[in-house]
């Protein structure tokens, strides 16, 4: 890879703080986004299965097309990838922030999905190529603890705006963003061009796109169609089972065309720390988009705390996690990686556990901080040591394939773990708050408690809100208002109990693989320093 000498090259940490504005914006709406999801479905009168595809919607996009992305960035310049990919996810955001319906917004978010797909693989392209070997641990560091800025600065200052402004405000922030990274962009970035050309596998992308999305389809839809029909005879399991056949069709023909330039380079894959970092990212990423779904809504919808408050109860985890960011990226270039990652993963595992465990109907807004400060620590224990051991002995020639693939494995851990975890979740809903109902029908006037139960025994369809404020089910019309305020209390409290029990049995599923990522980095193999790091960065031709 080669650098456009005729223009002026600025310094490698001047290009690496542009760079991390503009993935700081796509981080920031993820955990913005998820922060005002009880907002959103009230304004809009989303039922959750809407709320899923406005969550999974960007991010199936998104998973789909980063590989194709990296080779874009390849075929044409990371840098011209990234102003393109800027502008398309600002105007995008616009657009967010202006739906009116949830179809108009699950829209938007996917055009903001193909804006974060140009621009993400460009990252940690151009990092591995100006960071000689032995410095990028720290850039991959900064990296990190942009990583962390972006999740204390979603949920709080998402937060505020959801709380004072209105959810809107959580799409229209990414506009001024957007404007000074493209500026910023256009100055400062080398114009990085690759010693030869590349082609695109556009098989293998409409074969990765159709089968993700079959996949993910039918894991949002399932519950809402009690997994049974949902095209005309064709039925959840056959569209699931569609997906998951043509991924294996799409693996075959990857490997069968390793010999020109499948999308995905098998090559790649013969570094064992490369393999085993694309299962941990993916796995951080189920675990991290799994347990904050729940969380999220346990927070304002049950506890009862303002968008603000929320924000400001998990502030603390992210805020932990962005200051050890750093310190974790210098020591995995001292040290190697592996142990900090093992222990970085052990803690969140415990820590996320240990929230898990304190979640009650009745807690308060601090209840669940001792769990959050744990996890806090080991999440800002695994942003730079899975980046460093990842990319380590990725020659600059192929860092745009693996960052696409990298990227893409934490995409599709994201999106299946949100889709599966909303699946198990609405399927612990339908079990879990019919047996509350039951047992506060029992204070109910007798005629009333055959309808209250069955309100909430119906309530696991599509017809299920979550929003805050709201119970779970809507009360039928012309009650006395004695009536109405007993039946509404005893629907809180139904919904509040049955929705605690659902997300406690529900989060076992992330929590268990978080815990396999972890034993995973046992597997690690050690740094060698042997000539092919030396060849590695005579392959760079540039430097800081």
């Amino acid at each position: 890879m080669t650098q456009d000498t005729t223009a002026r090259q600025h310094s490698p940490w001047l290009v690496l703080a542009t760079l991390c504005l503009g993935f700081f914006m796509i981080l920031l709406d993820t955990t913005i986004v998820n922060i005002a999801i009880p907002d959103m479905s009230a304004d809009l009168n989303a039922s959750l299965d809407q709320i899923l595809w406005i969550v999974n919607a960007y991010v199936l996009v998104y998973a789909v097309l980063l590989i194709t992305a990296g080779r874009l960035g390849d075929l044409y310049g990371p840098k011209q990838l990234f102003i393109v990919g800027l502008v398309v996810f600002t105007l995008a955001s616009a657009a967010c922030g202006f739906a009116n319906s949830p179809g108009q917004l699950v829209v938007a978010r996917v055009v903001q999905g193909v804006g974060g797909a140009l621009l993400t693989p460009q990252t940690l392209s151009v990092i591995t190529v100006i960071f000689p070997p032995e410095k990028r641990g720290a850039a991959f560091g900064v990296w990190g603890g942009v990583a962390g800025v972006a999740t204390v600065t979603g949920p709080t200052l998402g937060g505020y705006l959801v709380t004072d402004w209105g959810w809107e405000w959580i799409f229209f922030v990414n506009v001024p963003v957007g404007v000074v990274t493209v500026a910023l962009a256009a100055v400062v970035m080398p114009n990085l061009k690759l010693n030869r050309r590349h082609r695109l596998d556009w098989t293998g992308t409409v074969l990765a796109t159709v089968g993700l999305f079959l996949i993910t389809y039918g894991l949002i839809e399932g519950e809402s169609h009690h997994w049974g029909k949902v095209w005309g005879p064709i039925t959840i399991a056959e569209l699931i089972g569609a997906g998951v056949l043509i991924m294996v069709i799409f693996f075959v023909h990857q490997y069968m065309t390793r010999m020109k330039e499948p999308l995905i380079p098998f090559s790649i894959f013969s570094d064992r720390n490369f393999s085993l970092m694309n299962w941990v990212v993916g796995a951080i990423a189920f675990g991290m988009l799994g347990l904050f779904l729940p969380l999220v809504i346990y927070l304002q919808s049950v506890i009862g705390l303002s968008a603000l408050q929320a924000g400001l109860a998990v502030a603390p985890m992210s805020l932990l996690s962005m200051v050890i960011a750093p310190f974790a990226g210098r020591a995995a270039d001292r040290m190697g990686g592996k142990w900090i990652l093992f222990t970085g993963l052990t803690l969140w595992s415990g820590g996320m556990a240990l929230v898990v465990w304190l979640a009650e109907a009745d807690a308060g807004q601090w209840t669940l901080l001792p769990g959050l400060l744990v996890a806090g620590a080991g999440l800002g224990m695994t942003f730079a040591p899975l980046q460093t051991i990842a990319m380590r002995d990725i020659a600059p020639r192929m860092a745009g394939a693996a960052s696409g693939l990298i990227n893409t494995s934490r995409q599709l851990g994201g999106v299946v773990g949100s889709a599966a975890v909303g699946a198990l979740l609405q399927a612990q809903l339908a079990t879990q708050l019919p047996a509350a109902a039951r047992e506060e029908a029992s204070a109910l006037p007798e005629q009333y408690r055959g309808q209250f139960v069955d309100g909430f025994s119906q309530a696991n369809t599509g017809s299920l809100h979550v929003g805050s404020g709201q119970t779970g089910v809507s009360l039928p019309p012309g009650l006395p208002d004695q009536v109405k305020q007993v039946i509404t209390g005893a629907a809180e409290r139904a919904f509040h109990e049955g929705f605690t029990h659902a997300m406690r049995l529900t989060l076992i599923l992330p929590l268990a693989v978080l815990a396999a990522a972890a034993l995973s980095c046992l597997f690690i193999r050690g740094r060698t320093r042997t000539a092919e790091r030396e060849q590695d960065a005579a392959h760079a031709t540039v430097s800081g």
